[in-house]
């Protein structure tokens, strides 16, 4: 019999290639791109089988902490723990660290599955037989990567060879091959003997942290250093600073893999996208008649093979071909579905402009663990937002210097306090918070709280926030230009 699996999972990725949807606070894995669930949220569904997995646990960092627990809570899994990365340092010291957690909790024979957050996959019987191959593969000590059968030579992706048969499905590793050329990715498909590089691994404990030690003993000792010096702060497992800026910035394809005499690979045919560019998404999504993919508020006319999304004005879209249409709250892309892998330089123009820079780091809507808030409009001396909170729970007491706020009550209840004062709105009322007031929000009601926040001010930053400790003296969850929160009734 077979050891559990435990899954960790890789949530701390900062990609634009999806921009404007995604961006430097609102990453591909948190969206809603297939189905009716986010690609972080599938990843879980997918090894969330209590009779094959351990709870995953996920590596991701400060700003994308909310998200994760937010987005585990809304879909009932259960999580070991949330690790958070100080700093980005690739995925070699993210295994590191995953391998000595998995060896500590479940022992050095327990299997790790290092997966990433933000892919596309089908669980099928291809997908659970590859599974089980890999499993046995590791369970002998090979350290096994997935690699998928190409079905176009894709430039990318990274590339697998195939070498000797070892068992059912699996391989050894010939060698690994960098993102090609167009032209060298149709010899390699023509061969039949490469794969798709999924980033997807599965190793014993001890096989890997043996390799570390062999190999990349330098990521090995940082890593482990910075665990040992973590601090728990909540739900939240905060790696030591210090130690782990002390890691190498290297990929465990480089670190280990490429290195290693134990690599094996999968090869897999099960359905498997990484969903890295907007011509993914169409490829991956369920089509109209006209093999149009379209979403939101979107009206399209004699236009075919195209992807038109909107979460926010209506789109209106004629007379084209091969296009993506895509509106977030506050910014449209326009560009050919061919073209779309380069949407990374449209990105950096966008961000070496101080007029549009914002435009790819922050997404209007932030999530919070009390709920969040969605910027609607700026303008001169003043913002416009919606704010969410879920039922029982409360922002923290806080005050502003230069701002006042108004809040309009349009669902649920709200239990406002300002001051020595505690007021109780329901729809369709509101109430005047005055500058330098010290006032928080909470959600007494059984359903999600929405109010609408229009912020005037000289000055409408987010770090025009003071707060105090809670009842129990306790501080506040966040940082200095963050809203805080606790939970409602602590």
């Amino acid at each position: 019999m077979l050891p559990k699996i435990i899954p960790a999972i890789m949530a701390g990725g900062r990609g634009t290639r999806l921009w404007p949807l995604s961006r430097a606070t609102a990453a591909k894995q948190f969206l809603k791109l297939i189905g009716e669930e986010t690609l972080f949220q599938a990843t879980l569904k997918r090894v969330s089988d209590a009779t094959v997995y351990g709870a995953p646990f996920v590596i991701t960092n400060e700003d994308f902490r909310f998200l994760v627990a937010e987005q585990a809570r809304e879909l009932g899994v259960p999580l070991s723990s949330i690790v958070l990365e100080p700093v980005a340092r690739n995925t070699a010291a993210a295994v590191a660290v995953a391998a000595r957690i998995v060896a500590d909790r479940f022992g050095e024979d327990a299997l790790l599955f290092v997966l990433p957050s933000d892919h596309a996959i089908t669980v099928d019987d291809a997908y659970k037989s590859c599974l089980r191959s890999a499993c046995v593969a590791a369970a002998e000590g090979k350290l096994v990567t997935f690699g998928i059968q190409p079905s176009w030579p894709a430039t990318g992706y990274g590339y697998i060879e195939r070498g000797a048969y070892l068992a059912k499905d699996v391989h050894a590793v010939q060698c690994f091959v960098e993102k090609p050329s167009l032209e060298k990715a149709a010899a390699l498909l023509e061969t039949g003997n490469y794969y798709w590089n999924s980033g997807m691994f599965l190793f014993q404990a001890a096989s890997i942290i043996a390799e570390f030690e062999e190999h990349a003993p330098d990521v090995l000792s940082a890593a482990h250093a910075a665990l040992k010096g973590s601090t728990v702060d909540a739900d939240f497992v905060r790696l030591a600073p210090e130690s782990f800026s002390q890691a190498p910035s290297i990929s465990i394809d480089y670190a280990l893999m490429e290195k290693t005499a134990n690599a094996a690979v999968v090869c897999s045919d099960f359905a498997w996208s990484d969903l890295g560019s907007w011509d993914a998404v169409w490829k991956n999504e369920e089509k109209n008649a006209d093999g149009n993919v379209v979403k939101g508020n979107v009206t399209v006319c004699n236009t075919k093979n195209s992807l038109v999304l909107s979460h926010t004005a209506h789109l209106a879209v004629q007379g084209l071909n091969g296009v993506a249409v895509v509106a977030s709250e506050d910014a449209v892309f326009v560009g050919r579905l061919e073209d779309a892998h380069e949407i990374g330089n449209l990105v950096k123009h966008l961000a070496a402009d101080e007029n549009t820079a914002r435009l790819t780091e922050m997404h209007p809507t932030l999530m919070r663990p009390w709920g969040g808030y969605t910027t609607m409009l700026n303008g001169d001396r003043f913002q416009v937002r919606r704010l969410f909170v879920r039922p029982g729970k409360m922002i923290s007491l806080h005050k502003h210097f230069h701002r006042s706020e108004h809040w309009i009550c349009v669902k649920g209840t709200a239990e406002v306090t300002v001051e020595d004062r505690v007021t109780i709105l329901h729809e369709n009322q509101s109430i005047y918070i005055p500058e330098g007031a010290m006032h928080r929000l909470g959600n007494p009601g059984k359903i999600m709280l929405e109010l609408v926040e229009i912020q005037t001010g000289a000055y409408l930053g987010e770090d025009d926030i003071i707060r105090v400790v809670n009842e129990s003296g306790h501080g506040l969850l966040g940082t200095r230009g963050e809203l805080g929160y606790r939970d409602g009734g602590s």
